[in-house]
């Protein structure tokens, strides 16, 4: 075949998942998880349940690849947040507030939703990944002094990551900031104590 015919076909077939994936995540939203059919999933996608099949097995299946392409997404803002230019420190709260801003949308989706997305291998993956990029940031404050140095830098991305999914819980984008000011403050180096 091709080339041009094999462009084509792939650039379609690429539209249709897309457009899947984008009609499952609507229809979840305005109805819930458990109300959601394949059949639904083909009539607002436009194409038969014979070709929703080619793609996908079940609703299930369809949502983790959603979540895939979003966590991707998540992560592909985070890291041009983090290799921007300026000041190390500076870079790290970007990160941490896109973080945090991040958990705190995602705690409005729902506890069985959140269940069924947040398992898996792509998921780890995903999170060792953010834990990395974090973890990056730490060291170039580090680098500066700027961060204390009686905690491993890998235990300070888990402890940031852990400290700002608590944002998902919090009423407001306001809280969300006051979450990370008092993350970041547990980042810097401990004051001398008066002697």
């Amino acid at each position: 075949m091709p080339k041009l015919w094999n462009e084509t076909i792939e650039a379609h077939r690429h539209a249709v998942r897309e457009a899947i994936l984008d009609a499952t995540w609507a229809l979840v939203t305005e109805h819930g998880l458990t109300s959601v059919t394949m059949s639904q999933i083909a009539e607002k996608t436009g194409i038969g349940r014979a070709t929703l099949y080619k793609y996908f097995p079940d609703v299930e299946a369809i949502l983790a690849a959603w979540h895939e392409r979003h966590v991707t997404g998540h992560l592909e803002y985070l890291t041009e947040l983090r290799n921007q230019p300026g000041a190390a420190d500076e870079r790290l709260e970007a990160v941490l507030t896109a973080y945090a801003l991040i958990s705190h949308h995602r705690g409005r989706h729902g506890a069985d939703l959140m269940a069924l997305l947040h398992r898996g291998e792509p998921v780890a993956r995903a999170q060792q990944r953010l834990s990395d990029l974090i973890q990056d940031l730490l060291r170039e404050v580090a680098a500066t002094g700027d961060l204390r140095d009686d905690v491993a830098p890998e235990e300070l991305a888990s402890y940031c990551l852990h400290a700002l999914a608590a944002a998902s819980s919090l009423p407001s984008k306001a809280a969300v900031h006051r979450l990370v000011t008092v993350t970041l403050a547990g980042l810097r180096p401990p004051e001398s104590s008066p002697r």
